[in-house]
């Protein structure tokens, strides 16, 4: 199936998710139906993506019992619940507050995903959300993800976008001013508590999507799906801080005026899904 097709058949499939907004077919009104990590982004572009993704998912993954690798996977995990409920989870962390805290994993490892290595041909889906980005050598830690696919495997990878607005500021301002941002404008009283985000950053050059895509090509991994989307970030100040948010907005647009092309440096996240050939 190419990637067009692929979109396509996701684009269906997330029209009927929206559609119904409480339960599906045959479904109790408790059964729940999207993991919180999903209901807890603000509607906009983020939560639009990560529902493609699920259908995506739903369409590429095989029907029967799945083995998912959870790259930095800690206490929260963005899968769909019907994947997560016929799935055996592997979770490998270098966080020990993230691993006690995680209640979904049928099995945790304490680790680096940049040394860590499983068998080859383990896993039918490799997700790596939220993670690389805090990575040192993320070469070491995507050449293991591939190793440990099965043949028409899945890698799900969700970054920060360094090119973005957010991208920029995070990259170069110090730790402390993250901790004060999450605490301060998003409203995050536990931020940088043992095991809280916002985690340091190193932004190897691999998270930029373009180089990321390169080394996909040359490592025998094709690009299914991917999107550049709104962080999250500007939905959630509009609501708290609206007249910063506002003032944000001015100068993104500023700068999107003098960018070439049609980059929008409020882009500040992305999906992407590689499929091991």
């Amino acid at each position: 199936m190419n990637k067009t097709v692929t979109i396509d058949l996701a684009r269906a499939a997330l029209a009927d998710v929206t559609t119904d907004a409480s339960v599906p077919a045959g479904a109790s009104p408790q059964t729940p139906v999207h993991p919180q990590s999903l209901l807890d982004l603000p509607p906009g572009e983020a939560r639009q993506s990560l529902l493609t993704v699920h259908s995506i998912l739903g369409i590429k993954l095989p029907p029967t019992r799945l083995a998912i690798y959870e790259a930095g996977g800690g206490s929260t995990s963005f899968l769909p619940l019907d994947v997560l409920r016929r799935a055996h989870v592997t979770v490998v962390d270098i966080d020990e507050d993230q691993i006690r805290n995680n209640d979904y994993a049928h099995e945790t490892i304490l680790g680096d995903v940049q040394t860590y290595r499983f068998a080859p041909g383990s896993f039918d889906l490799v997700i790596c959300y939220n993670v690389i980005e805090h990575l040192a050598d993320v070469e070491a830690a995507l050449s293991g993800f591939c190793e440990s696919l099965k043949q028409g495997g899945l890698i799900l990878i969700g970054a920060p976008n360094p090119k973005s607005l957010s991208g920029v500021v995070t990259k170069y301002s110090p730790h402390w001013f993250h901790v004060w941002f999450y605490r301060y404008v998003r409203g995050d009283k536990n931020a940088g508590q043992p095991g809280q985000a916002p985690f340091p950053t190193f932004f190897h050059p691999l998270v930029t999507l373009s180089n990321l895509e390169a080394f996909a090509s040359a490592h025998g991994l094709q690009v299914i799906y991917r999107k550049e989307y709104e962080s999250p970030r500007y939905p959630e100040m509009r609501a708290r801080k609206p007249a910063f948010a506002a003032l944000l907005d001015a100068v993104a647009v500023v700068m999107n005026l003098l960018l070439p092309g049609k980059a929008d440096v409020r882009h500040g996240d992305y999906h992407v899904i590689l499929r091991k050939r």
